[in-house]
């Protein structure tokens, strides 16, 4: 018995917080290793737990690796590199994080694997903006965002249409190397392609939905960004793209599993 609510309250938050440990969750559903090379990459605030898992069970060869996590849930690794980044207003770190990440799925060859690691938080950590945006814009509207208490997919409808990474633009960058995300959710309804902005997800929103969220909030839209949603010039990848044949995302840990 608890003599007090509170003492209730902190053993269900550890017993929430054990259940989705990376070392649960993680080795059930490790791929077989590939012929090729096996590059570990991944965001959120559980990556770092949940590459430290992949170095322990993994049955392959992990040949180079970088997950960025929050300030404050580094744990060490021996593989994979670890960067702590700003969250949930995205920063300078991250945004190299994303940056070298992408980098490294676009060096693999189509016999080689790509596993991906996302849990919470990622959005913003894995923030690279798209080619003529600057961070600074971005952190704006993110905030502003924040601020007017957008829902989840309305923010990360945003993201991913000023992003050069989210959107299934990880998965696009692979070369046709194989895909596997490990995804814990962090959202209501389990959406693939709002977790994490779904770097490795089709994604069935438009730049015209971006458009029409900054509008519905009547937020102040810098002009770089304004005038990159109307052009609209490269859209997210849509889920009927080919190169999904090679991609499987697996979700780990929801709020709604036991």
């Amino acid at each position: 018995m608890y003599q007090h609510p509170k003492d209730f309250l902190l053993d269900l938050y550890e017993s929430c917080l054990n259940a989705i440990r990376g070392e649960k969750v993680v080795p059930a559903h490790l791929p077989e290793p590939p012929k090729g090379r096996t590059i570990v990459v991944g965001a959120g605030k559980a990556a770092a737990a949940m590459a430290q898992a992949v170095e322990a069970h993994y049955a392959g060869t992990i040949d180079n690796g970088l997950v960025v996590t929050r300030h404050g849930h580094g744990m060490p690794l021996k593989k994979i590199k670890l960067v702590e980044a700003d969250h949930p207003v995205p920063g300078e770190a991250g945004k190299k994080a994303a940056e070298d990440i992408l980098n490294l799925a676009s060096r693999l060859k189509s016999n080689d694997l790509l596993l991906c690691l996302f849990s919470g938080g990622s959005s913003a950590l894995l923030t690279l903006p798209a080619p003529g945006i600057e961070l600074s814009d971005l952190q704006k509207v993110n905030e502003a965002l924040l601020n007017e208490r957008a829902t989840i997919h309305e923010i990360n409808c945003v993201r991913k249409h000023l992003s050069a990474i989210s959107g299934g633009r990880l998965a696009r960058a692979a070369n046709g190397a194989r895909v596997v995300s490990l995804i814990i959710s962090d959202v209501p309804d389990d959406d693939l392609s709002v977790i994490a902005s779904g770097p490795t997800v089709g994604d069935p929103t438009t730049f015209a939905d971006a458009l029409g969220v900054l509008e519905r909030y009547n937020i102040f839209t810098p002009p770089s960004i304004l005038v990159f949603l109307k052009e609209a010039r490269e859209e997210t990848v849509k889920p009927e793209d080919p190169i999904f044949k090679r991609v499987t995302n697996i979700l780990i840990a929801t709020p709604k599993m036991r």
